[in-house]
């Protein structure tokens, strides 16, 4: 079997997506818990792209981002990378923290700590859907923030993932109360290997 993501077939697509559906889900179960307001958490589109095409979706090459990074440690090792716009990272920890809208993004250190654990919460909950179906073994690191403008932060992250693949697995997530709408992007890198590791667990190989 393959494991070049460019060749995967639409049920294995469907199954990757199911599982990211599964994960979003718990994340918004635990994000809404955390804030005391209800989360809707969809995952509209699984796609693939060249690395190189990320910046792009992301608002550009110039856009403001927030980026937290994780690796995935176990029987599928690989990378996670979720970032939103600057503006909906600051949206969004204005909820958790109980304050008002503001145009003034400045980040304290706190403000980063909550960032850096939302996307722990995301990647934990991805890869808790993904062990439940797959029944492997798959640990987050502790999470790196970083915030730049796209390209320089990505620049950065896909030199290092660059070396494992060309392409990533995309899964746009969107976060949504019911008075503000935030967007974020969830990428999933499988380490070479992985990907046919998963996709003969959940019994789509071929």
């Amino acid at each position: 079997m393959s494991d070049d993501v460019l060749e995967l077939t639409p049920a294995q697509l469907d199954a990757l997506k199911e599982i990211g559906n599964v994960g979003a889900g718990n994340a918004a179960t635990a994000l809404s818990q955390i804030i005391n307001k209800r989360i809707d958490m969809t995952v509209p589109e699984v796609s693939i792209l060249p690395l190189g095409d990320v910046p792009d979706i992301v608002g550009g090459p110039d856009n403001m981002v927030a980026g937290v990074y994780l690796r995935v440690f176990g029987q599928a090792p690989g990378s996670i990378l979720f970032i939103m716009p600057i503006n909906s990272a600051f949206d969004l920890v204005n909820m958790l923290m109980g304050r008002e809208k503001s145009q003034d993004y400045t980040f304290t250190v706190m403000d980063e700590s909550a960032l850096m654990e939302i996307g722990n919460i995301l990647a934990s909950a991805y890869l808790n859907a993904l062990s439940y179906f797959t029944k492997l073994t798959l640990l987050p690191s502790i999470p790196a923030l970083a915030m730049d403008m796209a390209a320089a932060l990505l620049s950065i992250v896909l030199v290092q993932l660059g070396q494992m693949g060309d392409h990533a697995l995309v899964i746009e997530t969107v976060f949504k109360t019911d008075d503000d709408g935030i967007n974020g992007h969830f990428f999933l890198i499988p380490d070479p290997g992985s990907l046919a590791a998963i996709l003969a667990a959940i019994g789509v190989s071929e």
